[in-house]
């Protein structure tokens, strides 16, 4: 810089092999070559190019629309000399960079969209896409609504409102991959354990933005979780009437009834908040304890409760395992699911007389005690002090910090 050898300078790092690759079923690109007057675009009326239907593959190892005479051979638009079409096609990566705006407007036949679609719909509200799309199909679909706007064909700048990024399904801690063998077709888990199954092992194996590894045996647990739920549904279906007026209300409920129903109430509250923030594998563990709730209090808890509880858990995993929920809520129920609003929790079931109080010691789990809601910081952080396993991980240390996060934890941080 100092010697006016070199100077500052922008680099993009949006490559052009999108134009690049010789191959038949990408999108054609409407040029024309002319001896006589070069390069001409195809007019207007002749658009679309359409590939044609039959071509000759026989390995010559180029594009075979070189040798589609009927294709290749046109005459010049300008001067009606013989010419020829580009046969380069563009990778599907150029319609994907813009499709979701077509979406808008998808049976305009007088052009690719109308503002006011656009205007209507436009940005999308959630991108869902695997972390290898990050830095290709994201980026190109950034610069394409970028370069739209820039030519006032469109009023947003970022197509995408909110990303979310899913993990990769891996199989013995690699990608799965036919070379490697290593692949699980879906079709053979649809049909030997069902697509409930499936659907809910994928989305149960962990945080979804998170990679994770395969288990044969974790598919088996949730095809025998989910037969435990139809199961305990049927029964309880089958040796009681059609639901009457329902559970006792929340300030009547007492014993086993109240239990059940605050267990209830919680899991509404919970799928309800996880379903929000994608934690699908969270959400289906808060049905998965409700399930063992229901079974621990069948025999104590009223027949009302228990329907309750279970359509609930069944309405509460519907969007994972549509096939067995339904049956099981018309079962309990008498109605669909599909037909019912979704559950509300009730606040005053979400409170407790007692919680289980997390003690911690350097941000590691060592006892949890039950304490009275409405404890004061200070007794919180007695109540975590005397605990037993925590004084064995602090006794003749110092405690240099009290982390108190009241209805949760405390935290002791020692040296």
């Amino acid at each position: 810089m100092e010697r006016d050898r070199g100077r500052p300078a922008v680099t993009y790092r949006l490559r052009d092999w999108l134009f690049s690759r010789q191959r038949y079923w990408g999108t054609p690109i409407p040029i024309i070559y002319c001896a006589r007057d070069g390069i001409v675009p195809v007019p207007d009326e002749d658009l679309p190019v359409r590939l044609p239907d039959t071509v000759d593959y026989r390995g010559r190892g180029e594009n075979p629309l070189n040798h589609d005479e009927a294709f290749l051979n046109v005459t010049c638009p300008r001067c009606g000399e013989p010419a020829r079409r580009e046969t380069d096609t563009m990778d599907t990566f150029v319609d994907s960079s813009w499709y979701f705006l077509r979406y808008c407007d998808a049976h305009n036949d007088r052009a690719a969209w109308d503002e006011a679609a656009l205007r209507e719909w436009m940005p999308v509200d959630q991108y869902i896409g695997g972390v290898e799309h990050a830095i290709l199909h994201l980026m190109y679909a950034r610069f394409f609504c970028k370069a739209l706007a820039d030519m006032q064909l469109l009023e947003v700048q970022e197509p995408f409102s909110s990303l979310f990024t899913q993990g990769m399904i891996t199989r013995d801690g690699f990608k799965m991959s036919s070379s490697r063998g290593n692949v699980v077709a879906p079709s053979s888990i649809v049909e030997r354990l069902g697509a409930d199954t499936a659907r809910c092992y994928v989305l149960f194996i962990g945080p979804p933005d998170q990679d994770a590894d395969w288990s044969d045996e974790g598919v088996e647990g949730v095809h025998r979780f989910l037969g435990r739920l139809w199961r305990l549904s049927a029964e309880v279906a089958e040796s009681a009437a059609l639901p009457g007026d329902g559970p006792p209300a929340a300030a009547d409920a007492q014993g086993a009834d109240l239990e059940l129903l605050r267990k209830a109430h919680w899991a509404i509250d919970k799928v309800t908040g996880d379903l929000r923030r994608f934690a699908f594998n969270t959400a289906i563990a808060a049905v998965m304890e409700l399930l063992n709730e229901c079974r621990h209090l069948r025999d104590s808890a009223g027949s009302e409760t228990l329907r309750f509880a279970l359509a609930s858990a069944c309405s509460l995993l519907f969007p994972f395992a549509p096939h067995a929920c339904a049956d099981a809520y018309q079962l309990l129920t008498g109605t669909r699911v599909w037909e019912q609003p979704w559950p509300q929790a009730e606040e005053a079931l979400l409170e407790r007389d007692v919680y289980e109080l997390v003690c911690q010691v350097n941000g590691k789990l060592r006892d949890r005690v039950q304490v009275a809601a409405g404890t004061s910081a200070d007794e919180l952080r007695e109540r975590c002090r005397v605990a037993p396993n925590v004084r064995a991980h602090v006794d003749g240390r110092e405690i240099v910090k009290e982390i108190v996060v009241p209805g949760k934890l405390v935290n002791l941080v020692v040296r």
